[in-house]
């Protein structure tokens, strides 16, 4: 046993150069140096953790090639930064002069890649060929499943159907032979995995999904993001990048990072689960303009918020919110949530005894904040699960919000002039603190209630009003242009709710991400 813990230590050559090559287990970390360097002198070094796949490369080359050189090789397939958080799949091909040293490394690295328990065996994968630019199954192909086959990881893969084909599906698959599951596609695609993976979950516990305060049981399964959408606002929050090999990598070493999700529900009614950006007002009516044009593909999003903001609608109502503790921070910290977030892994001690409590039927302790009422007339109400950065937005709409600390940032901005609201959309993309405005107001919550001043019966819905190209515009004054907006809708994640009056509760860690959070990036 004591043997066994002892650092590997051989001469070994690399690309013709004599190496110091270590293998120690207690760091655990694979690290290679030359002797005989022809400038200063590197030490590479790869943990244990990070290394993808070792094998030896007799079953890579031509037979006659490699008798030629009377030599053993291996060759190990690595995770290897580069920058702006992306990672590439690298390899480093180690010659040794017999056969009994070749094999002894590549035993010894095999033992300790065996002792990564949290890596994935068997993954059930769903493709949308139809999300983003339509390049999903390609994408999938070409770029993902040699890296699985490469990690020894066998997969089931589904190319989806129809909308809801892959919840549909997770409803009734045997999950139990699967270590995660993989959504290859956007945001709506995710979407669809976690509502079919969370609902499976009630439904196995018998859980009422429609009671706003039953605590739900988490999923055990990790899901996967392979960025295949228009925007792939979850991966990149996330990760840090919209990248397939980066997202592939991570599945592969089995990351794990928890994620809160929001339920939404009105009268008692379940509606959705979110976990990036509930938005009405300004959200919500872009949503729904864009839905009208959905030929026009991604651009439509940019044609549909020019038209929104030149409309400049606000909706009066109601806003009731339950403060989260000031020990998980303020949405104007200028600190991030990143990987190995303090406050995200507070939560999660704090998670782990509240479900023990609940397992031996405890009295609950709750150290929660005041509610507090807000009733005006609004440009747009955002609740933003995580910091809802993206490529367009790269601090997004609350760059202090956290993954996984059981809370939501909830953004109201108030009535404004189109000057004041269009200078809150600019610092969206640049430095600027975008809650630094007088008609803005930002709150960690746990739960918020939004109720219209206009009861949803009172709405049109615009379905009998056909205004066309830019008569929509007014001056706020509804009544007046005729375009009857009452009330706005709510867009979830991209998806639109039929209910304006709604109650939001975030459920702490609900789920699991094949992800680490977002690094802080050494690479220049």
């Amino acid at each position: 046993m004591e043997s066994a813990r002892r650092p590997l230590v051989s001469q070994l050559w690399v690309k013709n150069r004599r190496n110091e090559a270590v293998l120690d287990p207690e760091r655990p970390a694979l690290s290679w140096k030359e002797l005989q360097p022809k400038s200063g002198r590197v030490c590479h070094s790869v943990p244990i953790s990070e290394i993808i796949a070792v094998e030896t490369e007799q079953k890579r080359y031509n037979s006659d090639t490699w008798q030629k050189f009377n030599h053993h090789a291996f060759t190990v397939h690595y995770a290897q930064r580069a920058q702006k958080h992306c990672w590439r799949c690298s390899a480093v091909t180690f010659w040794c002069k017999d056969e009994e040293l070749c094999h002894q490394w590549i035993q010894a690295i095999k033992k300790l890649l065996e002792l990564q328990t949290s890596r994935p065996k068997h993954l059930l994968v769903y493709i949308n060929p139809y999300g983003g630019k339509q390049q999903g199954k390609q994408i999938y192909e070409q770029k993902v499943a040699p890296l699985f086959s490469l990690a020894s990881i066998t997969t089931d893969v589904i190319v989806t159907e129809r909308a809801n084909h892959a919840k549909d599906d997770l409803f009734e698959v045997n999950l139990e032979k699967y270590d995660g599951v993989i959504s290859v596609g956007g945001d709506g695609m995710f979407s669809e995995v976690m509502h079919g993976l969370i609902g499976r979950m009630q439904k196995d516990s018998s859980i009422d999904q429609n009671n706003p305060s039953a605590p739900l049981a988490p999923c055990n399964l990790r899901i996967g993001i392979i960025p295949a959408g228009s925007t792939d606002c979850i991966c990149y929050a996330t990760v840090g990048i919209n990248d397939p090999v980066t997202s592939a990598l991570h599945i592969i070493i089995g990351d794990l990072q928890h994620m809160d999700v929001c339920s939404v529900h009105h009268n008692n009614t379940f509606l959705k689960y979110s976990v990036s950006l509930l938005g009405y007002g300004f959200y919500g009516d872009v949503l729904k303009d864009s839905e009208k044009n959905r030929w026009m593909g991604p651009t439509r999003y940019d044609f549909s918020g020019f038209k929104t903001f030149l409309s400049h609608h606000y909706y009066e109502g109601t806003v009731s919110f339950q403060q989260a503790n000031q020990t998980l921070g303020s949405p104007r910290d200028k600190s991030t949530c990143q990987s190995g977030c303090y406050i995200c892994k507070q939560s999660t001690q704090e998670v782990e005894e509240k479900r023990k409590r609940h397992h031996y039927n405890l009295e609950e302790t709750e150290d929660d904040g005041d509610w507090k009422v807000i009733r005006g007339k609004f440009m747009a109400i955002n609740a933003a699960n995580m910091s809802c950065a993206c490529p367009r937005s790269p601090k997004g709409l609350s760059p202090a919000a956290h993954l996984a600390a059981g809370t939501i940032d909830l953004i109201l901005v108030r009535r404004c002039s189109r000057l004041n609201f269009l200078r809150h959309l600019v610092r969206h993309k640049n430095q600027d603190d975008q809650f630094d405005l007088a008609f803005v107001e930002v709150y960690r919550v746990k739960t918020f209630l939004f109720t219209p001043k206009h009861s949803e019966n009172e709405d049109t819905d615009n379905k009998d009003v056909r205004k066309k190209h830019f008569n929509q515009i007014c001056n706020g004054n509804h009544s007046s242009c005729g375009c009857n907006h009452v009330n706005s809708i709510w867009n979830c994640d991209g998806e639109a709710l039929d209910h304006a009056a709604v109650e939001v509760r975030v459920h702490c860690q609900l789920i699991k991400l094949f992800a680490r959070g977002i690094e802080e990036d050494s690479k220049p």
